[in-house]
């Protein structure tokens, strides 16, 4: 099932470099403390971002990772804030932090006008990964200063400098594995090759978060160093959790896997567990909600479903895969969500967008932002009964949501998925739930009902109208969770807002009639009409991609999981069948 995307976002290196250095002057009036630490971060993360962009853009250049120049400076200036936040967390966010000079000359030198093709950091944005935690990780290995670090492209960019940062290392090298998703490769220059190789007795330490479905990024490191003559026993992993390799890694690489050392610090032994107040989550929450009256409460990965009343046989399913660490916190004032929303611009986007919504009603108050985690009110309420989906006043209500997201929340920098790209994937999912004569049905359904003409204008959508997203409190119906599913790594990413009342037709069972009645809501209140065509050739895609989403799913859930999920799947298949079969005839 085609499911994942790989988003990327436009960015010009001399703005980047220009928005770097006005942060870090603006960090010098900010008061020492957990808020100046997490700008820190950011800025660290963003110049991440910088050094990836450029080494991508040489690499695209000359075909391999090599040494040059620029790599050296961009390698230098990482480092050096990798040093400074080690330091800001150590020190507990107390004192005073000095960014060394030759910070500004470094940045001048990377200034050029050139377009860089930037990637989120998907564990900074999604999946709670610290750079802190590689920090702790590196300190706790035992490596030493004589070790070659190198970071997998994109993340492993600025995680890999926070790993020799720890380990008083030199500035680590990156490389981008290329070629087929589980069976990646790295090309490496004759130079680079040299520089990385140029101590016979060094240790190596190689970096990145995952790994995924076949840890094939790192194995392909791995395997360049060992057919360059670095023997296994000098070989040492940094991924982002302890888990084992995924069902697509070879043989070799699962053995390797087992056999090397793999260093890992993970946010609950980092934050959750007994270490200073001033490096703990519940003193940050704290901070902004006052004390807490008793430990946090974990809710991650469909825990938040024990909160709901009724038996357990009813909850709705989950995906693990695509929730975020989340925990309840109760004081004096009442009980708040305490739930990753990202690390430095990703988490300031959401909280800035999560206030817009807030504020006019859509969503719980909002509180604050606690390096990375987003603090809101949690509302004791029920999901929609099945009776509530056909009300006017939900019908309504929905369209005023959908079009304020349309009309008020910024436009997403990155690009979702053309509907080209969405056609392929709706017949790959066809094809492997039905078979292909059914795929080959809706390709041509599809080749009659796309024109190139089709009125698409991406927004920031909800992308997850799911029925139990939605709550019917006292004050009215609020979205339980409208922050960032359009910035998701899947393949779907910021469509047209035609997406999202496709989505909701689907998820509510509306009728035609409900349908205009959304549709005419939104486009009043959007000022621009939503296409009725392409608002149903994206129904065929929703269920297709909801198809894919909730059956890949099901591989790895818990055994009490698999009925829920099974309930769901075969749903978006009847509807999809039904779909394909009613427009051919």
């Amino acid at each position: 099932m085609l499911v994942y995307g790989d988003p990327k976002r436009r960015e010009r290196a001399d703005i980047l470099c220009e928005t770097i250095a006005a942060q870090l002057r603006a960090l010098d009036d900010r008061s020492p403390g957990l808020e100046r630490h997490a700008a820190l971060v950011g800025i660290f993360i963003k110049a991440g971002e910088l050094v990836q962009g450029l080494s991508d853009f040489e690499f695209e250049s000359l075909g391999a990772d090599e040494m040059s120049a620029e790599r050296e400076t961009s390698g230098a200036l990482l480092l050096d804030l990798a040093r400074l936040v080690a330091q800001s967390w150590s020190q507990g966010f107390s004192g005073r932090l000095v960014l060394p000079d030759r910070v500004w000359a470094l940045l001048k030198e990377l200034w050029a006008p050139l377009p860089l093709s930037i990637k989120d950091g998907e564990g900074y944005a999604f999946y709670a990964l610290y750079p802190e935690c590689y920090m702790e990780a590196a300190r706790r290995s035992g490596r030493g200063a004589n070790t070659v670090v190198i970071g997998i492209r994109s993340i492993g960019t600025s995680l890999s400098a926070a790993v020799a940062a720890a380990i008083g290392a030199t500035a680590p090298i990156t490389v981008r594995p290329v070629g087929h998703p589980f069976r990646r490769k790295i090309q490496v220059g004759p130079q680079l090759s040299q520089q990385l190789l140029r101590d016979r007795t060094a240790d190596f330490a190689i970096v990145d978060e995952g790994p995924g479905l076949s840890g094939s990024s790192f194995g392909s490191v791995a395997d360049w160093l060992e057919e360059h003559g670095v023997s296994e026993s000098r070989i040492h992993f940094f991924p982002g959790h302890r888990g084992e390799l995924g069902p697509e890694a070879s043989q070799a690489h699962h053995q390797r896997w087992a056999a090397r050392p793999r260093n890992v610090v993970e946010l609950d032994e980092l934050v959750l567990g007994g270490g200073p107040a001033p490096q703990r989550l519940d003193a940050w929450v704290s901070e902004l909600v006052g004390p807490l009256r008793q430990p946090l409460q974990e809710i991650s990965g469909g825990g938040w479903r024990s909160m709901l009343q009724g038996r357990q046989k009813s909850w709705p399913p989950a995906d693990p895969r695509f929730e975020r660490r989340k925990f309840l916190a109760r004081t004096a004032d009442g009980t708040w969500l305490v739930k990753f929303a990202g690390l430095g611009d990703v988490g300031q986007r959401k909280l800035e967008n999560a206030r817009l919504l807030a504020e006019a009603g859509f969503t719980p108050p909002v509180f604050g932002l606690c390096h990375g985690f987003l603090v809101q009110k949690w509302v004791v309420a029920e999901p929609l009964a099945p009776s509530d989906f056909h009300r006017t006043e939900f019908v309504e209500h929905l369209g005023r949501y959908l079009a304020f997201r349309a009309r008020r929340l910024p436009r997403p920098a990155a690009r979702g998925a053309s509907l080209a790209m969405l056609c392929e994937m709706a017949v790959a999912n066809t094809g492997e739930a039905f078979g292909e004569a059914v795929a080959a049905r809706l390709k041509s359904l599809l080749s009659r009902t796309l024109r190139d003409d089709l009125p698409v204008m991406p927004v920031d959508t909800d992308s997850r109208l799911h029925r139990w997203e939605w709550l019917a409190g006292k004050n009215g119906f609020l979205k339980a969770d409208a922050l960032d599913h359009s910035a998701a790594h899947d393949l779907v990413g910021p469509q047209d807002i035609a997406w999202d009342v496709a989505g909701a037709t689907v998820e509510f069972d509306l009728t035609p009639q409900e349908t205009a009645a959304l549709r005419a809501v939104v486009s009043d209140r959007c000022g621009r009409a939503v296409d009725a065509e392409l608002q149903k050739a994206l129904e065929l895609f929703y269920l297709a991609f909801q198809l894919g989403l909730w059956t890949s799913a099901k591989f790895g859930a818990a055994f009490d999981e698999v009925p829920r999920l099974d309930a769901v799947v075969a749903r978006y298949a009847k509807l999809l069948l039904r779909r394909i079969e009613g427009c051919a005839n």
